[in-house]
């Protein structure tokens, strides 16, 4: 699998014969639909004669009856009617565009959706005003071997590689279409894990869902999974994507791998769910990084203050500018709940869903809810520099309805940060260093292939070790727990006289209020005797103003002390970097 670059690098290249014609940034409108039509072209290959047979044998036969017929012969759930397909496209340059027209419209319902997706009619009438509709498919009909893989997985990559190199040039964020496999394959390891009992049995059918696919990656990694721990299990890939491009990568690698591909749905999973009343068995997801929901803030808004808890968002809301957490709440609404049954999710965020809102802020609540209903299971922080297009740091939830025995009411820590790590040190558990860059991508976790540590697999064992240690901690739900009380302070008028009111109760000074968070497994009396009280002998708890916030200060469970360089050493260093300096500038003069 590891020249799926020179692949993409390949196909990218075609792209020069748009220079002049197409802007940089449209390069993609083109290539990528070309890309997906010659991958289902080379898919179909083997069958195309024995299509084409049946084709002209039942032909008279009503869509509904053709199509299913066809795509049992073709042995996938797609076909193509037409005479063409690239190979032949290439041999009429005088007719290439009816050509391609008529090979478009030779395919079944389902993947005439997915080139519908792309607009490619408009890039197909430019191709041609611009001369160079044949040329293009000349290439692609020449890339026979780009397009051809032994591991299905494979294209994936190569698909993710295109739209990444297209993005780079366009200035969008290539992270928004796709997350690196090995921070998939180690979300669905931690998913897994404690379920191969269950996934191992004859027969087994799983469901799995991400509201935010992309091109499928996610469900990709996944089913790879399943398929190589059980053959004779089938796990049934659910998504749904907002960009059209994705969408239609996802929608085809979808149909060559098997699935059903109404089982991928377009539009945003917030004010266009596509799964609604759906409940799923496992979830993944990479929802965007810091994304507003201003879009969709009236229909958000409006089920939140009409449902409630029956609907998706009970729990609160997060600031318009971060839509995290209502991905979250999302998946937690397709989670089942009957019997011994229930579900698990992974989902990748950055930090701000860890802390962000004191007590009583959406977010807060939040947190709180999904934490005193006991389904935040683990926690694990990701190195920086991990992902394409941001180099912070990163963080994947697992959050269940089905905890072991041994971890509920418990949260698991794990810190894989290598932050006490030199960068590129081979003894380094949890990173490598890429040789070369990918956007902002300089970091990887091995997964024990082309001679890496299999640093996935050391992650895995902290996971199911479940035991304090230097990488792990494990709290009660409640040490993430704190009140927060309001201290007043009487005012006083010009006498020195404490102010009260028509009961006589002292009138609190709101100059004078300050708050306290105070540890939920802390007595609050007890607390405000000893801290609040020897400073501030006068004041009191307003306890109408008394909230409980959950947060999760990441940081601050793993911190250690590294103490600062000596005078003598920054002094050394920035000796030796005078004298470098000289040397070089007398080389200059010299």
């Amino acid at each position: 699998m590891n020249n799926f670059s020179e692949k993409a690098n390949f196909i990218w290249a075609i792209a020069d014969l748009l220079r002049g014609h197409y802007k940089q940034a449209d390069y993609g409108k083109v290539i990528l639909p070309f890309a997906v039509l010659r991958r289902m072209d080379i898919v179909l290959a083997p069958t195309k004669k024995k299509v084409l047979e049946a084709y002209n044998k039942h032909k008279d036969q009503k869509p509904e009856v053709l199509e299913p017929i066809l795509n049992r012969v073709s042995k996938v759930k797609f076909h193509n009617r037409s005479k063409f397909d690239f190979i032949e496209l290439a041999k009429d340059h005088n007719n290439i565009g009816a050509n391609l027209r008529n090979y478009i419209n030779g395919f079944s319902i389902s993947a005439r959706e997915i080139i519908d997706y792309f607009s490619f009619k408009d890039q197909i009438k430019k191709l041609e005003e611009y001369d160079l509709l044949y040329l293009i498919i000349k290439k692609f009909a020449d890339a026979k071997d780009n397009f051809e893989v032994s591991d299905p997985m494979e294209m994936g990559y190569v698909f993710e590689e295109l739209i990444r190199k297209f993005a780079e040039i366009s200035n969008e964020t290539a992270g928004e279409h796709f997350t690196p496999r090995e921070v998939i394959r180690l979300m669905v390891n931690i998913l897994f894990v404690n379920d191969r009992d269950i996934l191992i049995k004859e027969g087994i059918v799983k469901t799995l869902y991400d509201p935010a696919c992309g091109t499928g990656g996610m469900l990709s990694v996944a089913d790879e999974y399943l398929h190589e721990l059980n053959p004779s299990a089938r796990l049934e890939l659910f998504g749904q994507e907002i960009n059209p491009e994705s969408y239609a990568i996802c929608m085809s690698d979808m149909l060559i791998k098997g699935q059903s591909p109404s089982n991928i749905k377009f539009g945003n999973s917030f004010s266009q769910d596509g799964l609604e009343g759906e409940k799923f068995d496992y979830m993944l997801s990479n929802p965007p990084f810091g994304v507003d929901w201003k879009k969709v803030q009236k229909f958000i808004m409006d089920e939140y203050e009409k449902r409630g808890y029956a609907g998706r968002f009970g729990a609160g809301l997060p600031p318009i500018s971060d839509g995290s957490l209502l991905f979250l709440q999302h998946m937690i609404s397709k989670m089942r709940h009957s019997g011994k049954d229930g579900s698990r999710i992974a989902i990748v965020f950055n930090g701000s869903p860890l802390f962000s809102g004191g007590a009583g802020s959406g977010p807060s609540e939040i947190r709180k809810w999904i934490i005193e209903n006991d389904m935040l299971e683990a926690i694990i922080a990701l190195p920086d520099q991990l992902f394409y297009n941001t180099g912070i740091s990163t963080y994947i939830w697992i959050i269940t309805n089905r905890k072991e025995p041994k971890r509920k009411g418990k949260i698991q820590l794990i810190n894989a940060t290598g932050s006490d790590w030199e960068t590129g040190d081979k003894e380094n558990p949890f990173y490598v260093k890429m040789t070369k860059s990918l956007g902002n991508k300089r970091k990887e976790i091995g997964d024990g292939r082309n001679n890496k540590h299999d640093q996935i697999k050391f992650i895995t064992e902290i996971y199911e070790a479940f035991e304090d240690g230097e990488y792990c901690k494990i709290f009660d739900n409640e040490d993430f727990g704190y009140t927060r009380i309001t201290v007043e302070r009487p005012k006083y008028n010009k006498k020195g006289q404490v102010q009260t009111d028509k009961k006589g109760n002292p009138i609190p000074d709101s100059d004078l209020r300050d708050y306290e968070n105070i540890p939920l497994k802390e007595d609050i009396e007890k607390y405000f005797q000893k801290e609040v009280i020897p400073h501030v002998p006068d004041a009191w708890i307003d306890h109408n103003k008394t909230k409980v916030g959950y947060e999760i200060n990441f940081t601050r469970y793993f911190y250690k002390y590294k103490p600062l360089r000596s005078l003598e050493e920054i002094k050394k260093d920035i000796l030796a970097l005078e004298e470098e300096t000289k040397e070089g500038i007398k080389e200059i003069l010299e």
